[in-house]
């Protein structure tokens, strides 16, 4: 091949190709054979309950908070670091919101307070890790116990505090408009339009950035994948998405709760990909004195991750409280553990400087697609608890053989 088309394999057939394709990304392909595989037994099982308009839109609601707070603990996992305290953040967090509200302050007031004390918790927890030197797992454990009693004090007098702010609860139970309700015109019978232009307008833009993407591969003469293995792997996640949004347009349209997550996914995905922060995250990640001895600030990385997550531990609380529209005293318990799950889950190394924000979204999916689908069939959630546990350990597992498999 010249170098004006690049590395691109030629040699061997296409299936030869797509085998040595997924051994090779065997971490990021096998949590999509996972999700799939789910979503196909949930969906047999439950004689296409799993599958239906409403509960896939349930399902992304529900998955919101979760996936959430995964990406801020995928960012101090991949520095080699752990946040204990996330859940009863969150919990917190979201029951101090619904506090301000039922003092009289509106929604759209409260949330950027609420993530302004969620940044400066993460601070806090943050120096002491960096500065002071005391370690993660001890911080965030004194955080854990320091947050559950909080939650319990505010809640103390009034129990369960009632959301009755519209706005703020249809963050996590509200759709975007469509067409017929912006316009006041009726069209689109039993669909949503707007669902379905903006599904089509995504595909394109996947197409297109994949499209530029594989061009400066070649350019810079990197090894890409043969044409046919291109247009397979689009056809497959662009069919994914029109399926998704397909079955979204004939219920009541794109939750909002997917559009914020969007907007998360995105930052963070561009930061840690195509910014200098990113790469010194990953830096850090894989070895932090060699980092350090480049130049590299590490401890204010790490105040950086901290406040990220405790930052999007506030969002997730309120996400949380919004899904319920209420406060409980209960709320943040085992938020954690569903966030580290899914990070592992998603391709985090147990080593540190490995991981993507866009596979652990797939890593949340796939613990709450587990929650939902065995509630669905009515299983007890002592064996629920026991299925999550046996799932992260395999994942772990997994990923410590295709690490050692590498060496």
């Amino acid at each position: 091949m010249s170098n004006e088309n690049g590395r691109v394999k030629t040699e061997g057939s296409f299936i030869e190709e797509l085998f040595t394709l997924f051994k090779t990304n065997v971490r990021d392909y096998a949590m999509y054979i996972a999700l799939l595989v789910i979503f196909i037994v949930f969906g047999i099982s439950t004689k296409g309950l799993f599958l239906s308009p409403r509960n896939i839109s349930d399902l992304i609601n529900q998955t919101g908070y979760v996936a959430v707070l995964a990406i801020g603990m995928t960012i101090i996992l991949i520095i080699k670091h752990i946040d204990l305290s996330v859940g009863y953040v969150a919990g917190f967090l979201g029951a101090v919101a619904a506090i301000l509200m039922k003092n009289g302050m509106p929604g759209w007031g409260v949330i950027p307070i609420v993530l302004l004390i969620g940044i400066c918790i993460g601070l806090y927890q943050g120096t002491l890790v960096a500065k002071i030197g005391v370690p993660a797992f001890v911080t965030t454990l004194a955080g854990m116990f320091i947050f559950r009693g909080l939650l319990s004090l505010i809640t103390r007098g009034t129990g369960t505090i009632i959301v009755r702010d519209k706005g703020f609860k249809d963050l996590s139970n509200g759709f975007i408009p469509d067409i017929s309700d912006i316009l006041h015109i009726p069209v689109g019978g039993d669909f949503h339009i707007l669902t379905i232009i903006i599904g089509i307008v995504a595909v394109v833009l996947v197409i297109m950035s994949q499209m530029k993407e594989r061009k400066n591969l070649i350019h810079y003469n990197f090894e890409v994948s043969s044409k046919p293995i291109f247009i397979a792997r689009l056809i497959f996640f662009t069919a994914i998405i029109m399926c998704v949004i397909w079955v979204l347009a004939g219920y009541q349209g794109i939750p909002w709760t997917a559009v914020i997550v969007f907007i998360v996914l995105f930052i963070y995905n561009f930061m840690l990909n195509k910014t200098r922060l990113g790469r010194y995250i990953y830096g850090i990640g894989g070895n932090a004195e060699a980092a350090e001895l480049s130049g590299v600030n590490v401890k204010n990385i790490t105040l950086f991750a901290f406040a990220s997550v405790s930052m999007l531990a506030a969002l997730s609380g309120m996400l949380y409280t919004s899904r319920l529209a209420s406060a409980t005293p209960q709320a943040g318990t085992g938020f954690e553990m569903d966030a580290i799950a899914s990070s592992y889950i998603g391709g985090v190394s147990v080593n540190g400087g490995i991981g993507r924000v866009t596979n652990t979204i797939i890593g949340a999916f796939v613990i709450m697609s587990l929650t939902n689908g065995m509630n669905l069939l009515y299983v007890d959630v002592s064996y629920q608890y026991i299925v999550k546990g046996i799932i992260f350990i395999l994942a772990v597992a997994f990923d410590v053989k295709t690490r050692n498999a590498r060496k």
